[in-house]
């Protein structure tokens, strides 16, 4: 499953993902914005794998942004963006 957000001011955030037994899995994280360091964003991919397939944004953004160590900088990017890009790749419509 594929899904794309363009965060208004920021940069294109891209999401491939399966889902298996109900869970996120083979998340991939990619698109035209920066993370430093770069590890972040393999912490990224962890924190969203197994994620329940209907979790809200609001849940996806929050496992983003509490995996993330507080030196982490991004750049063109934020959790939210992350979680509507997650949404759109499993078809529903982000959240109101």
């Amino acid at each position: 499953m594929h899904g794309e957000y363009k965060m208004p001011g920021g940069k294109l955030v891209v999401v491939d993902l399966d889902v298996r037994d109900g869970h996120l899995a083979g998340v991939q994280l990619s698109g035209d914005f920066f993370l430093e360091p770069d590890s972040a964003l393999g912490t990224i991919n962890h924190a969203l794998e197994g994620q329940p397939e209907h979790a809200t944004e609001t849940v996806l953004a929050a496992a983003v942004h509490d995996a993330l160590a507080a030196d982490v900088m991004m750049y063109g990017l934020s959790p939210e963006a992350i979680a509507v890009a997650v949404r759109r790749a499993l078809h529903e419509e982000p959240d109101a």
